[in-house]
């Protein structure tokens, strides 16, 4: 009897001490689990994470894309308002323009009319101071318009050189006249605007004591144009046409240079 009670009692614990073990071994897997299940929960949640970003990207992009189209319109708005503001100013303009002309029209008439009354009721007068002769008047014109040259102001001696030709264009200083408007031009180095005026004295005045000049200095300004087969022909002519000449010998030193 006594041994059969040992049995039990060893039989007992043994079995205890396995129910412990095997509790043991299952919180132990219970654990895993549960660690499983919040690793897998974590995964789960990055995935719709991921997801969703393109769709948070797409609407961002459309968002923004929405704002620029709004902005857009305002400004095509604003670009109207200003092209109507423009084409009303524009009416406005011609309008005035429209008045001014008619104005003009009607103060045209009004002093056309009044001249003529003047000139019906003032009688001719003999004029008691005897008009200056056309020689010393175009001398004094051409020593004008020649000292305003020496003086530096190429366009007001232009003007006055041009004024001269107009109402002498065929005297004894008109070919002079017209080398110095060359000449003006070719000082501003506007060359080829010089070349035209030193032709015209070629072509007017042939038999003019300035043809020799406006040669040398048409190759001259050819020859800063860059164009050396046209300077160096001009230059040769001088040359070959009046070989005894000051613009000769220039026109000399200057091919050498060419060469």
């Amino acid at each position: 009897g006594t041994a059969f009670k040992k049995e039990a009692g060893t039989n007992h614990s043994s079995l205890q001490a396995e129910n412990e073990k095997t509790k043991a071994d299952l919180l132990l897997r219970l654990e895993t689990l549960q660690s499983e299940l919040r690793a897998l929960s974590t995964g789960v949640a990055e995935y719709k994470e991921f997801l969703n970003k393109p769709t948070r990207e797409v609407s961002r992009i459309k968002d923004e894309v929405e704002v620029r189209l709004r902005i857009l319109e305002e400004r095509g708005k604003a670009s109207e308002d200003r092209n109507r503001s423009l084409e009303e100013k524009n009416r406005s303009y011609d309008e005035r323009l429209k008045a001014m002309e008619e104005r003009l029209k009607g103060l045209d008439t009004k002093i056309t009319s009044k001249l003529s009354e003047m000139e019906k009721s003032t009688p001719t007068k003999e004029l008691a101071i005897e008009p200056k002769t056309p020689s010393t008047t175009a001398g004094n014109l051409y020593k004008d318009a020649y000292e305003t040259f020496q003086k530096g102001d190429l366009d007001g001696s232009r003007r006055k050189f041009e004024a001269f030709l107009k109402t002498y264009p065929n005297m004894e200083l008109s070919d002079n006249a017209q080398f110095w408007i060359g000449e003006t031009y070719f000082l501003k180095k506007d060359y080829e605007k010089a070349i035209l005026e030193y032709e015209k004295v070629i072509v007017k005045y042939p038999e003019g004591d300035k043809v020799s000049s406006a040669l040398l200095k048409q190759g001259l300004a050819f020859l800063e144009l860059g164009d050396k087969t046209n300077g160096r022909n001009l230059l040769k002519r001088v040359t070959d046409r009046y070989p005894k000449t000051e613009q000769a010998d220039i026109a000399k030193k200057k091919l050498e240079t060419l060469k």
